[in-house]
């Protein structure tokens, strides 16, 4: 497809925008402090809307449609813990990361584990970003590939490198800044796309809801031999059920809150806690409506190929093509010129706004956490900025790299794909923070032990999933829960072990919930 010049001329003036708040910021960079954490400056709503930006990604703008479109809202069901992880996390968490002028959320464990466990930790936060990214580059290039003609290698390499671009030069104020803009632009691009389907409705809004409750498409459903079969609420490690996605979305949000530096970088950028956790609860408010959001234009698109049926729509259902090819499909066919070029940049935003952060995080837990802290001591900070930059620009590559690869692969929807990644590469971190803020047990080897039966426990997974193990030996489980069932293994082993060898003196103060001093966190 070749786009209208109105189109280009949209998409062209989106980008310009974005490069230029990248080269704005890249000369107040005069230090790891204003690359890292913008000088520890932002009110809570400017991080708040940044969070959501990172959080809603192009899983959000591509793979929830896509989802519902095929299926239905099961996998909306773990986004409904996340205000409860988040004020657990606002009022237990943060008082951790707020003590002090940390810059990673791995300097925690070394106060309480060791630097050993700040290693492994930071290690399995790189490897699982740069899965991340991989993916999210790959989904926004489905968008470039099907609205332009480009291959899908030139679409990663042309994404990819603009995004790494202004991120690198621009450093965590231009990730801020744009990520707000970002966030902006792709609740805009999904709004008109609903705002189309129910113009072009015979029945309009109704519409939606009627065909949508008549063919489940709402529920809490599984795709089963091409039917919908409703989830039950019991408890159940060998099926997806409702109370199970629920628990997992618990896991899922605290690690989120407890461990991501994604995160734990935005509350130290925050000026005080009080702006640190009203970021929180901005991100909590403005993200679950996003999601919901969404998942019902994915339903509505269900409704729409109802009505005014297509061969595209069709393979996608059989599953002759991807499901994440619905949204652009539908941009393509239906949207004038100049609409079209919006939502290609509200694409390219919900890329953005998820890779950019990344990028940051991983060059900063490079620096902070591994090559300043073990590899390269006592240099100027210029010396660390200069390798901070080199660090993104690696991270970048590997993305694009993992990009490419995926594209070429075979799945069911991406997002799944994703919840699987994410549990499979958890690491364990959640048990890992639980033990170190909740009890008073564990040290460096007893957590060690813990991330060796964790990693034992993955590689069983992994290997029982692609059919490499004996029958008697495959694991009883959905892999959906690798992730959840894993950080109970990292707890369990962890306080075991932390119980029974003889303790070591060291000093917890302000370490555990039982041993905080109550002074003021700024």
């Amino acid at each position: 497809m070749t786009l209208h010049p109105v189109d280009i001329a949209v998409l062209l003036g989106y980008l310009a925008a974005m490069a230029a708040m990248g080269l704005w910021f890249s000369r107040r960079n005069v230090s790891t402090e204003e690359y890292f954490v913008g000088g520890r400056s932002f009110k809570g709503w400017v991080i708040g809307l940044s969070m959501v930006g990172t959080s809603i990604s192009s899983v959000t703008f591509l793979a929830y449609p896509a989802d519902a479109f095929k299926t239905a809202w099961l996998r909306f069901l773990p986004n409904l813990a996340m205000p409860i992880a988040v004020l657990i996390a606002a009022w237990v968490f943060l008082p951790f990361f707020r003590r002090g002028r940390i810059t990673s959320a791995y300097e925690y464990l070394e106060g309480r584990f060791g630097p050993s466990i700040r290693v492994y930790a930071s290690l399995a936060f790189i490897v699982g970003q740069l899965v991340r990214v991989s993916l999210i580059l790959y989904l926004v290039s489905l968008v470039v590939h099907e609205m332009t003609g480009l291959s899908s290698t030139q679409c990663i390499l042309v994404s990819g490198l603009f995004v790494a671009a202004y991120t690198v030069v621009g450093g965590f104020k231009a990730v801020i800044w744009t990520d707000v803009i970002q966030t902006c632009v792709l609740l805009l691009g999904g709004i008109i796309c609903v705002t189309v389907i129910v113009y072009q409705l015979p029945g309009g809004l109704a519409q939606i809801f009627s065909v949508g409750v008549a063919e489940h498409k709402f529920a809490f459903a599984e795709l089963t031999n091409g039917q919908l079969s409703p989830v039950s609420w019991g408890f159940s490690l060998s099926e997806k059920t409702a109370t199970m996605m629920l628990l997992l979305g618990m896991t899922a949000w605290l690690t989120e809150y407890s461990s991501n530096q994604n995160v734990v970088q935005r509350y130290c950028a925050s000026t005080t806690a009080r702006e640190a956790r009203k970021a929180m609860l901005v991100c909590v408010g403005v993200s679950i409506p996003t999601w919901a959001f969404f998942m019902f234009l994915g339903t509505s698109l269900f409704v729409f190929y109802q009505v005014f049926p297509a061969d595209a729509a069709a393979e996608i259902l059989s599953g002759v093509r991807k499901a994440e090819q619905i949204l652009p499909y539908f941009v393509i066919q239906e949207l004038p010129p100049g609409i079209t070029g919006l939502l290609i940049a509200a694409a390219l935003a919900a890329a953005m706004s998820s890779l950019d952060s990344s990028i940051n995080a991983i060059s900063t837990v490079g620096i902070v956490d591994l090559y300043r802290r073990h590899l390269v001591r006592g240099r100027d900070d210029r010396h660390y900025l200069r390798v901070a930059w080199l660090i993104a620009g690696g991270a970048a590559l590997v993305m694009i790299g993992g990009a490419i690869i995926l594209a070429r692969s075979e799945t069911k929807t991406l997002q799944d794909t994703g919840t699987i990644l994410a549990s499979l590469l958890g690491g364990g971190l959640l048990g890992m923070y639980l033990l170190g803020f909740l009890t008073r047990r564990g040290d460096a080897r007893a957590v060690g032990a813990g991330i060796v039966a964790t990693m034992l426990f993955t590689a069983w997974t992994v290997l029982s999933s692609y059919g490499m193990l004996p029958e008697a030996l495959l694991f009883p489980f959905d892999l959906y829960y690798t992730g959840l069932i894993g950080n109970l293994v990292m707890f369990a082993v962890g306080f075991g072990l932390g119980s029974l060898l003889p303790a070591r003196p060291r000093e917890l103060a302000n370490l555990t919930v039982w041993d905080q001093d109550g002074k003021a966190l700024d």
